[in-house]
């Protein structure tokens, strides 16, 4: 009798305990939804949208979302890689990175007038006299030139290419220039060439478009004298074990957004969904130039 009884005492504990462990796993929604963001602009003119986005993802998954702006683009990649954000808009190199490293699963990409396309542009002021790349680099050697972060696929990889490819470009130190620099930003790299403190800059086409459309910058100074192939645009990705309802939902709630303040702070017309082999060609530019490895 005493040992049926204890059975029966042995046997409900176990039941308690799986129950105890499925209320664990269904309370995912009470959990905070960390999402890291690349610094397309600068900080303060993103700050309003960021906010916005935060509130609307809160309210339509249920759970309280946490979006911050991060200084660099690495700075996103390693918060992905140490899983402390579920969560990450990447630029298209940034996240190839972040796919090798941790994993990382491209869902959303934005759309640019309708599509999920955008080029690296190389831009100069106005009052110089070229009109291609061409014309730059016959004077290279009297050419300030600015990539954006290093680690920018349309501010640095792709340029970079370009420019490694006519023999003028392979490192910071080693090029043909007058100088190199990293602004940190596209709309640095845009004011650094209207204001003259560099000869020309790599800048993202999509950016570099909304800002003279808001007057960030003035297109009357500005002109643009080398555009890239078609690269497919910046995702949002969720690190690797996010679940399948929550990438669904994700999913839905970005791709039904159509507040111009949002979309606006990363020059897009709307969202739509995106995956890893989307950004095949970005890897492979990644490859080439041995950012990572095949």
């Amino acid at each position: 009798m005493k040992k049926s009884f204890a059975m029966v005492i042995v046997f409900l504990l176990a039941v308690l305990a799986a129950c105890g462990g499925s209320d664990e796993g269904s309370d995912q929604k009470g959990e905070e939804l960390t999402i890291g963001v690349i610094p397309s602009q600068t900080e303060g003119e993103m700050q309003g949208a960021m906010d916005k986005l935060q509130e609307k993802l809160s309210k339509e998954l249920d759970r309280e979302v946490k979006i911050d702006t991060y200084p660099d683009y690495n700075g996103v990649v390693e918060a992905m890689n140490y899983e402390k954000i579920d969560m990450a808009f990447f630029g298209p190199l940034t996240y190839v990175i972040a796919h090798e490293k941790s994993g990382a699963e491209a869902i959303i990409t934005q759309l640019v007038d309708g599509e999920p396309f955008y080029h690296s542009y190389i831009i100069t002021h106005n009052d110089n006299p070229y009109e291609s790349l061409e014309d730059l680099l016959k004077e290279s050697k009297e050419v300030d030139f600015a990539f954006g972060d290093p680690n920018s696929t349309s501010g640095s990889l792709i340029p970079s290419i370009e420019l490694k490819d006519r023999n003028v470009y392979t490192d910071k130190d080693n090029h043909e220039f007058k100088t190199v620099r990293f602004t940190g930003s596209h709309d640095a790299t845009s004011l650094a060439v209207q204001n003259k403190q560099v000869t020309a800059g790599a800048v993202d086409s999509a950016i570099y478009n909304q800002l003279v459309e808001a007057g960030t910058v003035d297109g009357d100074q500005l002109k643009v004298i080398w555009e890239s192939d078609k690269l497919f645009q910046y995702p949002w990705a969720v690190n690797k074990g996010m679940d399948e309802e929550t990438k669904k939902k994700l999913q839905e709630v970005f791709v039904g957004i159509e507040d111009e303040e949002i979309l606006d702070a990363f020059g897009a017309s709307g969202f739509t969904e995106a995956s890893n082999e989307d950004y095949e060609s970005i890897r492979k530019a990644a490859i080439k130039q041995g950012v990572i490895e095949e």
